[in-house]
């Protein structure tokens, strides 16, 4: 396919700080992106038609832009959440990406991204398309696709090496061409069999047309062939890739990939779910154990893992049985949601030694997992948000149009917001606060 045209592409400016939280609430099933001030719920912001990728998730850019796929459409989406309160338009810009969506990433600058593909609503792994974009080439936005491997790969984009990162107010230069980008890596991560697969994110956007096949530049194997679960850290250049066997980890050297010790899980069970805490720089993730037999779910068990990068102090903590899975991170806590026949709840973790703080209890869901039954299939979920840059955390109630605004601190529900459609399967949130710095968490959530 030849490169996408741009449909617009502004230069975005630094945020006024005095600008509330914006919460991006995706009803993915009904078709809807809506943008509500916090605490209050005002809806600042709405787009119709948008079929948010749910598991690649939302994207954090630089200057308070984020990044999703539609799924439907077909197409990377880059919102700017403050722009309809200063008078611009809440879609900045959109570029044709290959679908189904499976993960989505941006090097450190928010400039060049990658998204991969995966099952979909298919039983078995079909395809090995991969996206390469560019937001900022020379006459707009840039998008290339390429063949790689079949799987259900997760990606992140490694920076350039030298390059400094931006940080909340800077930016890559806007260069003439595509082969001016930084010499960033895209690195898939790949299943049966395990690897680390490295490409130049400048290859795969000089790729011609056609959709061709592309060779990696470096692969790492890895010794599990079930890996589930990425991570970045911008400052030290490392990457984290969950699996059975631990939490892998690799960096660059030109472009090639050097692969460093794994970290241990600390005991039984493993994390499906890796997750960079920007303000601690620490990683977080959930510990699953307890039986294989995924209709006994309210018998699992969870704990949250963590990991400080730059002291390698790490821990676990219990959290309960049931289904506990994505996490967000708050200005001073961490919050995971679990969900058990016996009740719901928000748990909320004070992360610099780690303990709960509290258990904030979550009205029950219509069509909520039932024993016997598996937690993901035909059933209702919970999705979870919240800003390093502030204290709130959403969580919505799927099936019944609710996202309940919990205090971090205090743990006071401080609203319970309303949408007109009913954010089947859980829906899917993202949190925005100006400056707040999520974008060095360079990975799709």
């Amino acid at each position: 396919m030849p490169p996408a045209q741009p449909r617009s592409n502004p230069i975005p400016q630094p945020l006024p700080h005095s600008l509330s939280p914006r919460l991006l609430v995706a009803d993915q099933v009904a078709g809807f992106i809506r943008v509500l001030s916090l605490p209050d719920g005002r809806e600042t912001g709405r787009i119709e038609g948008r079929h948010l990728a749910e598991h690649a998730g939302f994207l954090a850019l630089p200057r308070g832009r984020t990044a999703f796929v539609d799924d439907l459409a077909g197409e990377l989406v880059v919102l700017d959440p403050y722009g309809p309160d200063a008078g611009r338009p809440l879609v900045e810009t959109a570029v044709p990406v290959a679908t189904p969506a499976e993960h989505l990433a941006a090097d450190p600058s928010g400039r060049l991204l990658a998204v991969t593909t995966g099952l979909g609503r298919n039983e078995e792994a079909w395809s090995d398309v991969l996206t390469a974009v560019d937001l900022r080439s020379g006459g707009g936005p840039r998008a290339v696709r390429v063949r790689t491997r079949t799987g259900e790969p997760g990606v992140t984009v490694l920076g350039a090496e030298g390059a400094e990162h931006p940080g909340a107010e800077g930016s890559m230069p806007v260069t003439g061409t595509a082969t001016d980008a930084p010499d960033a890596l895209v690195v898939l991560r790949h299943r049966e069999p395990g690897s680390l697969t490295a490409y130049r994110h400048t290859d795969l956007l000089a790729a011609p047309s056609g959709c061709p096949r592309v060779a990696p530049v470096h692969e790492v194997r890895l010794p599990d062939d079930d890996g589930h679960g990425d991570a970045y850290d911008p400052v030290t250049g490392r990457l984290f890739a969950a699996a059975r066997s631990g939490v892998h980890r690799a960096r660059r050297e030109g472009a090639s990939l050097v692969a460093d010790a794994p970290l241990s899980w600390g005991g039984q069970g493993r994390g499906y779910y890796l997750r960079l805490d920007p303000v601690r720089r620490a990683l977080w993730s959930c510990v699953r154990g307890g039986p294989s037999d995924p209709g006994r779910w309210p018998e699992w068990t969870n704990d949250a893992w963590w990991y400080a990068l730059d002291s390698g102090r790490t821990g676990r903590l219990p959290l309960g049985p049931g289904l506990v899975f994505r996490l967000a991170v708050a200005a001073r806590r961490v919050a995971y949601a679990r969900v058990h026949p016996d009740g719901d709840e928000l748990i909320l973790v004070a992360p610099e030694a780690p303990v709960v703080t509290a258990r904030v209890p979550l009205p029950a869901m219509d069509g909520a997992p039932r024993a016997g039954g598996t937690p993901w299939d035909g059933v209702q979920r919970r999705a979870v948000a919240a800003s390093p840059g502030g204290d709130l955390v959403a969580v919505t109630r799927g099936g019944h149009g609710e996202i309940h605004v919990v205090d971090t601190v205090t743990a006071a529900v401080v609203a319970t917001l309303s949408v007109p459609t009913p954010l089947d399967d859980g829906g899917h949130l993202a949190l925005v606060s100006p400056g707040d710095g999520s974008e060095r968490d360079p990975v799709g959530r």
